[in-house]
């Protein structure tokens, strides 16, 4: 499949780059997109829940009424959680959400989003750009010449840039990361992937290695 190269402004150079078929071009893997994605929001979570239990509670440990002859049931603690004021029966405590998933399958999970992106026209590729200052509102001009403005994209590079970084940090539906931070996620929760040209090239070459 080969992409046309468009400059800041949206327009065609006339150069076409071919996307590589064992990264752009293999049939998706749905299961696996899922898995990695679900590995990915795990992570993120904090995990410090924490409700007070009944031995959390501060009361008195006196049996509150007699054993029997009340017609009720039997109760031997005020923090019992079927009091008003007791302890939360079997609530949340502090626990790690992440879990482990082979570097195959995050591997396939990838190559499979970005099969799908190609696929649905999501891929685009750039003239390598730069600014002379950090200005948000120049950024701004890229997308909307992109016809991005008010979507998700994100703009992968092959290095770290500071004042590109610094001029898209304010919008919220944009993400500028380098090739090698690119993830499984972060295809699916984009509607377009901007690779900068030379981007490109290291991010398939350093998969096929």
């Amino acid at each position: 499949m080969k992409v046309a190269v468009v400059d800041i402004k949206g327009k065609e150079t006339g150069k076409k780059v071919e996307l590589s078929k064992s990264i752009f071009g293999i049939e998706p893997n749905q299961h696996a997109i899922y898995l990695d994605v679900k590995q990915h929001l795990a992570n993120k979570r904090q995990g410090t829940h924490k409700a007070k239990e009944r031995a959390d509670i501060k009361g008195s440990t006196r049996k509150i009424k007699k054993q029997k002859g009340t017609g009720t049931a039997r109760a031997g603690s005020i923090k019992s959680g079927v009091f008003r004021g007791g302890g939360r029966i079997f609530g949340p405590r502090p626990r790690s959400y992440s879990f482990k998933l082979n570097k195959t399958t995050k591997k396939l999970a990838r190559n499979s989003a970005l099969s799908l992106a190609a696929t649905n026209n999501r891929i685009v590729v750039m003239e390598s750009f730069d600014f002379e200052q950090p200005k948000t509102k120049d950024f701004r001009a890229i997308l909307k010449s992109l016809e991005l403005d008010g979507k998700k994209a994100t703009f992968v590079m092959s290095s770290t840039n500071k004042n590109v970084y610094l001029s898209a940090r304010n919008l919220s539906r944009v993400n500028v990361i380098t090739n090698s931070s690119l993830n499984t996620y972060s295809v699916m929760n984009s509607d377009k992937i901007v690779f900068i040209e030379g981007a490109l090239e290291e991010f398939e070459a350093n998969l096929i290695k």
